[in-house]
């Protein structure tokens, strides 16, 4: 029920999505293209466009921020409803909601998972839980369905050679990642979804350890990208380029830069900002997790979760084609040069 809830969600917003070419924040035809750009922030880090400001990359585009998003998915969905102007989220939702008739483009990959930024699926020191078997009729938390988390979960549980009715066994509950590793520690929880400060945190209290990372089962890559609507980029092309060259230097930037530095300059953005959060998790910062150089997208990247989802019954195969998804025109690193 829950899949299709947002199966018949995400077909909904497609339709409001169409019907938006004239939102704000779309220039109309002829006029003057938009310089500010609405956006969802995350409270106590930095996006990578609010670094390309604060780097002076963004120009005479300025960015308005309207709050903060509660999850990827729901990040697109904003996006693609032009409540706002761009949006971040998983290849594989984006594939979903790309299916579902939703007039999206990705533009540049945001962040990934490599030997020092991952996701990590973690149990108990002390848990007997020790293999993919093992997880049959145990409870894993996940910060929400249809994504990353569940996507990872569900390969590592058939390369593990779990059936899709021993895969059925095994419960994914929907937890705020800020809550997961209380929930894991006081049983609640047989598997906790950790990443980024909120695993580096959990990992020095000590007491876990992991049954396995995505790292591990796909190497380093690029998990989400950006997108743009397509009516956003026809109308916008001026502005749709300078953006996605400022984002893209900004990446490349935090990619090429000392780790203390890039920290530095998150601490310094977020104190100017004024938005009363805590600054103290982007010290954990470690890496973007980004493969391509300046966010540069590879077709792999999209068709790994297309083959996840067609074989999930999610989309049809054949329905959806990388190329259908994504473009590397605006980004100048595209070329190898990043001029």
């Amino acid at each position: 029920m829950i899949r299709i809830r947002h199966a018949l969600l995400a077909v909904v917003l497609a339709a409001g999505a169409v019907a938006c070419g004239s939102a704000e924040g779309a220039a109309k035809p002829g006029g003057a293209e938009v310089k500010e750009l609405r956006y969802q922030g995350n409270v106590g880090s930095v996006t990578y466009p609010e670094l390309a400001e604060d780097l002076g990359y963004l120009g005479d585009i300025k960015l308005k921020w309207i709050g903060n998003t509660t999850s990827g998915p729901q990040d697109i969905q904003s996006a693609a409803t032009g409540q706002t102007d761009f949006g971040g989220a998983f290849n594989g939702a984006i594939i979903k909601l790309k299916a579902a008739g939703a007039p999206i483009k990705a533009v540049i990959g945001y962040y990934g998972s490599d030997k020092q930024s991952f996701n990590g699926y973690y149990v108990t020191a002390d848990s007997p839980i020790r293999t993919a078997r093992d997880l049959i009729g145990k409870k894993i938390g996940v910060n929400t369905l249809g994504a990353h988390h569940e996507a990872v979960i569900k390969e590592y549980l058939k390369r593990e050679g779990l059936t899709p009715e021993e895969i059925k066994q095994v419960q994914l509950v929907v937890i705020p990642p800020v809550n997961t590793e209380q929930a894991l520690r006081q049983g609640q929880l047989d598997v906790g979804t950790l990443g980024g400060v909120l695993k580096d945190k959990a990992l020095e209290r000590g007491g876990l350890r992991p049954l396995f990372t995505d790292v591990d089962l796909f190497g380093p890559f690029t998990a989400g990208s950006v997108v743009l609507r397509e009516d956003f980029i026809a109308r916008n092309p001026t502005t749709t380029r300078k953006f996605v060259e400022a984002y893209a230097k900004a990446i490349d930037w935090a990619q090429s830069h000392p780790r203390e530095e890039v920290v530095a300059r998150f601490e310094k953005i977020i104190a100017k900002r004024g938005r009363n959060e805590d600054a103290t998790t982007v010290t954990f910062w470690k890496s973007t997790g980004i493969a391509g150089k300046g966010g540069v997208i590879a077709g792999k990247e999209f068709q790994t979760w297309i083959d996840w989802l067609a074989r999930e019954g999610e989309i049809k195969p054949g329905q959806i084609k990388p190329a259908d998804l994504y473009t590397n025109t605006f980004n100048p690193y595209a070329n190898g040069s990043g001029s």
